[in-house]
């Protein structure tokens, strides 16, 4: 509705102004599931650093929307055992591993995980958040982490989907107990990094396969991961901490390079 205001005011077809479109007005291929490869892509890194091996690896997953889904798909592809999902409806566990092409498509016919029979349900969905996995991905609601739970958080790797979803205080608790964050701002951005490959599809003319897309979203997250990462190490700060570091940096250079007006 955006793109088609815009076009009728101005007259022509200018499908750059926004992104996110569907295929057929200019759309990028791969977008749908563009923010979890970020998130996959971050995460091969992360447990790259910290010698971990993905198969046979424990997940558990906060939110089974459109990232949450996307993301168990592809940690079990890499062998990633998913043992705990959990959405709007309730939270639901299975030391083995769930099935997740089973727990997408119940999520699909009924619109939540309700009645999930692929595995145990949880009486508390929030102990989700403490099981003793080796990545969490909090995909779900901001506030999720906090000063209360941190202490009992016990994933080695968390892989930020939601936005904030840890608070202050709870990434110093984490920080302490020498887990690795990774933060909102680096390890969700597939969406917007394929939004911008979008754009640059819509100023050429000429639109990509998914295979394309999925390859140059790969080399822009693991380039911004290694920036992020290398400013931690020698910085001595978070892994968040960096990545503001990382941001600011980027801003300062550009206007020095350029200039300013005065």
């Amino acid at each position: 509705w955006m793109l088609d205001t815009y076009v009728m005011h101005k007259r022509g077809f200018i499908p750059g102004v926004i992104t996110g479109k569907p295929i057929g007005l200019g759309g990028s291929a791969g977008r749908h599931s563009a923010t979890s490869r970020g998130i996959i892509c971050c995460i091969h890194k992360a447990a790259g650093h910290l010698k971990l091996g993905l198969r046979g690896a424990t997940a558990a997953i906060q939110g089974f929307g459109n990232v949450g889904t996307h993301a168990a798909k592809f940690l079990s592809e890499d062998g990633v055992k998913i043992v705990a999902i959990s959405d709007v409806d309730g939270a639901y566990r299975k030391a083995n591993g769930i099935d997740v092409d089973a727990a997408i498509a119940h999520a699909a016919a009924h619109g939540s995980l309700r009645g999930f029979r692929g595995a145990t349900r949880m009486r508390q969905p929030a102990e989700l958040l403490e099981l003793p996995v080796d990545i969490l991905v909090p995909a779900a609601l901001e506030n999720q982490i906090t000063r209360k739970n941190a202490a009992r958080v016990r994933a080695r790797i968390i892989a930020e989907g939601a936005n904030g979803p840890t608070t202050p205080e709870a990434d110093e608790i984490l920080a302490r107990r020498g887990t690795f964050v990774i933060p909102d701002i680096l390890c969700n951005a597939g969406g917007v990094t394929v939004s911008y490959l979008e754009w640059v599809q819509n100023r050429m003319g000429y639109y990509w396969p998914e295979e394309r897309v999925a390859r140059d979203l790969q080399r822009i997250m693991e380039a911004a991961f290694d920036d992020v990462y290398a400013t931690m190490r020698r910085r001595r700060v978070s892994m968040r901490i960096a990545a503001f570091m990382v941001a600011i940096r980027r801003v300062t250079e550009a206007s020095e390079i350029r200039g300013l007006y005065a």
